[in-house]
């Protein structure tokens, strides 16, 4: 692996941000670079992959100036009732990307709660549990591949079913 220095000049501010928080859980995060996409399909398409193999990572505020990530597979969306419940709230909000980018430090279609800055809860969908997926990188332009697991070990995530 590249020293620190050459990791500065070779990825944008956010991935570094990701790299570092990665490297301080144990998380074993492979980043690769791919030319900006305009959807999630078109990001799978252009790294290989289905996209089902693709984490969304969704914000949601749960309280004023508290959030959560619900971590999903790309080819479904989350359902609303079951992550009420699974939380314990009567009423959850999806944040505009302002809001997002201000709660995260990360820009929308870049979102990971690795490094995100506060550290929120993380919930993961169970179809996730012993993948290897594709995710925000903390920059757009870029993927990072991780074991599902190793999130849910490093972030002690509850896993649970959050899609319809």
């Amino acid at each position: 692996m590249a020293n620190e220095g050459e990791l500065e000049s070779e990825f944008p501010s956010g991935v570094m941000r990701m790299l570092t928080a990665a490297e301080a859980r144990g998380l074993d995060v492979e980043v690769r670079p791919r030319p900006a996409a305009n959807s999630l399909e078109e990001a799978a398409a252009i790294l290989g992959i289905r996209p089902a193999d693709i984490a969304k990572t969704i914000v949601v505020r749960r309280a004023s100036d508290a959030y959560l990530f619900a971590v999903v597979p790309g080819d479904t969306q989350v359902a609303w009732p079951k992550l009420r419940a699974q939380v314990g709230v009567n009423k959850l909000k999806f944040p505009d990307a302002a809001e997002a980018l201000a709660a995260t430090g990360y820009e929308r279609g870049t979102i990971t709660p690795i490094g995100s800055e506060p550290e929120w809860p993380v919930l993961i969908d169970q179809r996730l549990v012993g993948c290897r997926v594709a995710m925000g990188a903390g920059a757009h332009g870029f993927s990072a591949f991780l074991d599902i697991d190793d999130l849910v070990r490093s972030f002690d995530a509850v896993v649970a079913d959050l899609v319809d």
